[in-house]
């Protein structure tokens, strides 16, 4: 499958730097290093402001960059653009429950986060209390099972739910199997039984989809979510449900439309029929476009409107 979505937001964005989308900042920064002309000289012209409040939300939690210690300066960060859709609005009450609804209309409220030191209504790279798959760490950010972003909300019956987001953005993956080799057998002997025993994963005959991309990574925030539920009385985030957002942009056909054959031969299957062909609840899985995610607040918003519109949409 072409990679023309990530081409084309490359160029895009590159076309941005040096522009105050991105502070003037000219750009052939390092990333793994390396220098290259859509990486920002400094990391923190990468974000929407106030950056300071990010970089302290961050510093407060003790959770890791992507990359490394600071903002990446990787103009096609995904992490980067979760924050600069959502960081803008976490302590807004009102619009967190607008965005939500938007997604699935039956919450009534939705409720500050106790994992954070401040707790607002959103946040960010969360992991849980305790390990529960097996991962022998809980950090934020790093070496552990996390979320990109998380809000807890109550529904019209008064019911709690954990709201975990994964959000990707130029994203594309090839076949590897990280079931094999050395590495591959630690990943299996984590989560095999977990995924045995779990209520929303199949336990089909071949494990091999939950170990290749996307799907690695939905596979283990499934089970951390389960995980979380089933032990809320030890879990500082207590909730009764889940429900699982994934927000992709509608035009990175790389990675929706990908033809998934292996490991059931199945032709035309693209990334969220092969996903749902693994799911025994189809109601605890959404998948939606970033701009619909934000587009019942964009009026409330019109600064963040204007840069994301520039820069991403």
């Amino acid at each position: 499958m072409s990679n023309g979505y990530y081409l084309s937001q490359r160029d895009k964005q590159q076309a941005l730097i040096g522009s105050d989308v991105f502070r003037n900042d000219n750009g052939n920064g390092k990333f793994m290093g390396k220098n290259y002309p859509f990486v920002l000289a400094k990391g923190e012209n990468n974000l929407f402001p106030p950056v300071n409040e990010v970089e302290r939300y961050f510093s407060d939690n003790h959770i890791s960059w992507w990359g490394g210690y600071s903002p990446t300066g990787h103009i096609l960060s995904s992490q980067m653009a979760c924050l600069n859709h959502l960081f803008p609005i976490m302590n807004d009450k009102d619009s967190v429950l607008a965005i939500l609804n938007g997604v699935r209309d039956n919450f009534k409220e939705v409720l500050p986060i106790r994992c954070d030191k401040n707790p607002q209504y959103i946040a960010f790279e969360v992991v849980s209390s305790a390990d529960h798959l097996n991962e022998e760490a809980s950090t934020r950010g790093s070496n552990c099972t996390s979320v990109d972003a998380l809000i807890l909300a109550v529904d019209k019956n008064d019911k709690v739910w954990l709201i975990p987001i994964e959000w990707k953005y130029t994203e594309h993956y090839g076949t590897e199997d990280k079931s094999a080799g050395n590495k591959g057998e630690t990943r299996k002997a984590r989560y095999n039984q977990l995924i045995t025993d779990s209520k929303q994963l199949k336990t089909l005959p071949d494990f091999k989809i939950y170990y290749q991309e996307p799907f690695y990574q939905l596979m283990r925030q499934t089970l951390w979510s389960e995980q979380v539920v089933l032990h809320k009385d030890m879990e500082i985030l207590k909730a009764d449900d889940y429900l699982h957002i994934h927000v992709i942009p509608d035009t990175n056909v790389a990675l929706l439309r990908n033809d998934h054959r292996y490991p059931y031969k199945v032709s035309g299957l693209g990334m969220e029929d092969t996903w749902r062909y693994c799911l025994t609840d189809q109601s605890k899985y959404e998948i939606i476009d970033p701009k619909k995610l934000l587009s019942p607040i964009m009026s409330k918003y019109p600064e963040l409107a204007e840069y994301l519109e520039t820069r991403y949409w």
